[in-house]
């Protein structure tokens, strides 16, 4: 991209330069959820039609959007903005377990839905997660991960596969 603006877009280039200093010093995070907001609430946390029997506990803005554009859930969010990963200094101060804990006591949802990654820190954070909600005595669920919808078997890497085969269900019927 440098590349282009350089040789072909300088004036585009410098406004896009002011757009995201702009952007640096106006976007922060959400009060309740974390998120990216110019706002102290982001416009899911001030919306009261949001189903705050549900928190789907998400790594990052990005994954929020694609729940929210690609699914149909309408409950709350709380974005960690990583994972747990020991070796980089990650722990659960950096990802803010402290104030989900708070919250989960104080908002007692009806479920909770780690929505994290199948990486090895995707999985090591839904462990602690998971560990952190039962605690508190709440529900809690994690979305599912395997083949894709549309998928063909013999395309599907062997580890997405195994996990898939491991958390099978009873068909319905």
């Amino acid at each position: 991209m440098a590349f282009h603006l350089l040789e072909r877009g300088r004036e585009e280039g410098r406004r896009l330069a002011d757009v995201l200093a702009e952007a640096m010093e106006k976007i922060g995070h959400c009060t309740q959820c974390r998120t990216f907001s110019e706002q102290a609430l982001c416009a899911i946390c001030a919306n009261p039609r949001r189903d705050a029997s549900q928190l789907c506990v998400v790594e990052s803005p990005a994954d929020l959007m694609a729940i929210e554009q690609g699914t149909g859930y309408r409950g709350q969010y709380f974005v960690l903005m990583g994972n747990l990963s020991p070796l980089d200094g990650v722990g659960p101060e950096e990802l803010g377990m402290g104030l989900l804990a708070r919250r989960l006591r104080e908002e007692r949802p009806m479920e909770v839905i780690i929505a994290t990654s199948a990486t090895v820190e995707g999985e090591a954070t839904a462990h602690y997660l998971g560990g952190l909600i039962r605690e508190l005595d709440l529900k809690v669920t994690r979305i599912a991960h395997g083949v894709p919808l549309g998928g063909e078997l013999e395309y599907v890497d062997s580890g997405t596969l195994a996990h898939a085969f491991s958390g099978r269900q009873i068909l319905p019927g």
